[in-house]
């Protein structure tokens, strides 16, 4: 089998952390808006139990389509369309949380919060949220500031933009611990990408 075959366009982050064995085949997986299901495809050929949500209906029409086809055992249900603020499982039912390049759109820090918070009560204790977004880590004079933490980047993306201490902090609120350090790619000056992995301690909220 090719190797894009196999594994799809998964992010080489995500893709670092199934190498380091961190997402178990016995976990219960969602992609928190999966899109086109571009990290999934590795997953539902492996056998894995995955769940998907986004809120653009025609998204997951594609990604039930497409697991049919490469799953055929799991269930459409499993990839529904909705928001992040409020995902339609029990609370703490997922073992890892995938957010990849989702948080960014958020308008405001409400949004970001509330989003945030949608996926966090959904992770049981112990389990894995890892999250890709944009930051302005590394391109703190070449943004251009807008209203809060919108900003544009010198590529001219628009978008919510954390940085360390806002993700130190938010470690700190959701009694979160980090499980790698702070990750930033920076390319070429144009844009900021960061990948932050925490895990929910087994004792607190």
């Amino acid at each position: 089998m090719e190797l894009r075959e196999r594994f799809g366009e998964i992010d080489i982050y995500l893709f670092d952390q199934l190498l380091r064995g961190r997402i178990d085949r016995a976990a219960k997986i969602l992609d928190a808006g999966c899109g086109g299901g571009r990290n999934l495809v590795y997953l539902l050929r492996e056998g894995y139990e995955v769940y998907g949500v986004d809120h653009d209906r025609l998204a997951i029409e594609g990604v039930r389509k497409m697991a049919a086809t490469v799953a055929p055992a799991l269930p459409a249900a499993n990839f529904q369309a909705a928001k992040l603020e409020d995902i339609p499982h029990p609370d703490e039912f997922f073992d890892v949380v995938i957010c990849n390049a989702v948080l960014h759109f958020a308008a405001d820090d409400r949004q970001f919060r509330a989003m945030l918070d949608g996926m966090w009560r959904k992770l049981r204790r112990g389990g894995m949220l890892y999250c890709r977004l944009a930051s302005s880590i590394g391109i703190e004079r070449q943004v251009q500031w807008l209203k809060g933490r919108r900003g544009v980047s010198p590529d001219g993306s628009e978008r919510y933009l954390v940085d360390v201490d806002l993700l130190e902090k938010l470690t700190a609120d959701l009694n979160a611990e980090l499980l790698d350090p702070i990750k930033t790619t920076v390319v070429q000056y144009q844009r900021s990408m960061t990948t932050w992995v925490v895990r929910k301690k087994r004792e607190g909220h």
